[in-house]
């Protein structure tokens, strides 16, 4: 290299310069010897004396020693100056041939984000610290516009959707981006797949200050984030962290990974982990390129670095065809993260748009986040009615005893996304029976108030089906003839999911003379207490 070519060309000079000094020093040494003597006090030493004193004669006339003052200056200078020549030629081989890593060199500002401790990086986690990127097209941008606008927050939220151009007037909230297409060779800079893979790089590449987590998701993903942030400040956002969902339907899994996060439910990956994936992306989707989607190229890539998927199930792909009332009524104990093709199932709430049924469930959502779907047991011993509370979607009422284990198994209402057929899902279902005296009574949310800041109160009506057979026994008219059910509770603390998780408790406040109308206050569980005691 160039400093070891020109280390060599000085430490070159710095000899033949030590050689003009030293040369002539040793010279002077050799032409002075015929005038020096030894001065002493010791008496001369005489002829006859012994063998030895001729050797110590000698060796006092070896000794030399200058006889001018000017001349032992002389010889002191030009031996310092000779040391100093040997000290600058050692220091110039030292810094020529050691280590880099040894040498101060000062830092250099750079427009991509470096991982240092990010600011108050003890702090808890909020909205502020993610960045959503989502996938999406000009084709398709402006018609999910009704779906973001029901949860993208401008003064909260912050992140692009990235096209795959430039998009007309959409009134989408969410910003956006035009995706980098062409970035190397050996496979298609049109691939679709291919450019929503590489977001979590673009949007690593913004360098935003304070990020500590990228999530991913679809144009169609509707996410409560809330509860995102939530399960997010569960992990150490300084270590490499991917979290996600399955699909629901097993030939979805097994056609792609169990292992990998499914991108419509959207997925979660902590800063760490997306500054080593932007050095390996794009060798890694070389090599993955007979892949079909973007998420499962994002879970090669990431596999290749040896980070596994952390499940969270409130990530919901909604792999199914049909209604989705049976995984809403019976939603595993978890926040609600995310919501998926809203479009290929049917709305939420029955007699409504998609838009308007997911919109109801958002106003029960803002009033309390963290209690959103979140089922409830309890019994009416004095009649012998089991009650299943969705809250803010649905209430069930059994005119019989039901397990607690039974209630928890979503009603199979859907099917498989791929061949639409019965299963099998990721999970336990029950087949909803043909016979009516064995269906539940069911009631759907009406509407959601706030009481006090604290708490809520939340109205379900009945749904009535026309023209389908209804039960006609004794104890299904006595549950027939409830019209509405009014649930309390107080707001659900975020700070349980960060505790083992439990169902909570409830129980029924009978009214007298009032059969139309039930009452059923949730609570925590008391000490021993379970949901059928």
């Amino acid at each position: 290299t160039f400093s070891l070519f020109a280390s060599f060309l000085l430490s070159s000079f710095f000899f033949l310069l030590s050689s003009f000094f030293f040369l002539p020093l040793f010279f002077s040494f050799s032409l002075s010897l015929p005038h020096f003597t030894m001065q002493t006090h010791n008496p001369p030493i005489r002829t006859g004396s012994k063998p030895n004193q001729s050797l110590f004669h000698s060796f006092k006339q070896s000794l030399p020693f200058p006889e001018k003052l000017s001349d032992l200056l002389l010889l002191f200078a030009r031996a310092g100056l000779l040391l100093c020549l040997v000290a600058s030629m050692s220091l110039v081989l030292r810094s020529s041939f050691t280590s880099q890593s040894h040498q101060f060199i000062l830092p250099t500002r750079t427009q991509t984000a470096v991982h240092d401790p990010v600011k108050n990086s003890t702090s808890p986690t909020n909205i502020s610290h993610i960045v959503f990127g989502i996938g999406a097209s000009v084709q398709t941008w402006k018609d999910r516009t009704l779906y973001t606008h029901l949860w993208w927050n401008r003064n909260r939220n912050r992140g692009f959707a990235w096209l795959d151009g430039k998009p007309g007037k959409t009134g989408n909230p969410v910003p956006y981006k035009v995706s980098d297409w062409c970035f190397g060779s050996g496979y298609s800079c049109k691939s679709s797949a291919v450019r929503i893979a590489r977001i979590v790089v673009e949007s690593y590449k913004l360098g935003l200050e304070n990020v500590r987590w990228f999530v991913m998701g679809d144009d169609d993903t509707v996410f409560f984030t809330e509860n995102l942030v939530t399960v997010l400040a569960k992990y150490d956002h300084n270590q490499m962290y991917y979290i996600g969902g399955n699909s629901e339907s097993v030939e979805q899994d097994q056609m792609h990974s169990y292992g990998m996060a499914f991108g419509g439910g959207g997925f979660a990956i902590s800063y760490p982990l997306a500054a080593e994936l932007v050095k390996v992306m794009d060798g890694c989707l070389h090599r993955y390129s007979f892949f079909y989607g973007s998420d499962q190229r994002v879970w090669a890539c990431i596999a290749e670095l040896g980070v596994p998927l952390t499940t969270e199930r409130g990530f919901h792909q909604f792999d199914i065809r049909g209604d989705p009332y049976g995984i809403l009524a019976a939603h595993p104990l978890a926040p609600l993260v995310s919501l998926h093709h809203l479009d290929h199932v049917e709305p939420l709430f029955p007699n409504q748009t998609r838009v308007d049924s997911l919109d109801l469930l958002m106003q029960a959502y803002r009033v309390d986040s963290s209690r959103i779907l979140q089922q409830t047991v309890c019994y009416d011993r004095r009649k012998e009615w089991s009650i299943s509370i969705a809250w803010g979607y649905a209430v069930q009422i059994y005119p019989f005893m039901v397990t607690a284990t039974d209630m928890q198994i979503p009603f199979q209402t859907f099917k498989t996304w791929r061949s639409s057929s019965d299963g099998p899902f990721n999970f336990n279902t029950r087949p909803v029976s043909s016979d009516p005296c064995w269906q539940p009574v069911v009631y759907f949310l009406k509407q959601v108030q706030e009481v006090d800041t604290r708490g809520t109160k939340t109205t379900y009506e009945r749904f009535v089906v026309k023209d389908v057979k209804v039960c006609e026994r004794n104890d299904y008219a006595r549950v027939m003839a409830v019209k509405q059910v009014t649930v309390s509770s107080m707001k659900m603390d975020t700070q349980l999911w960060m505790k083992a998780p439990q169902r909570q408790c409830c129980e029924i406040m009978d009214k007298w003379g009032d059969d139309n109308h039930i009452w059923v206050r949730l609570r925590k569980c008391r000490k021993s207490e379970t949901i059928t005691t």
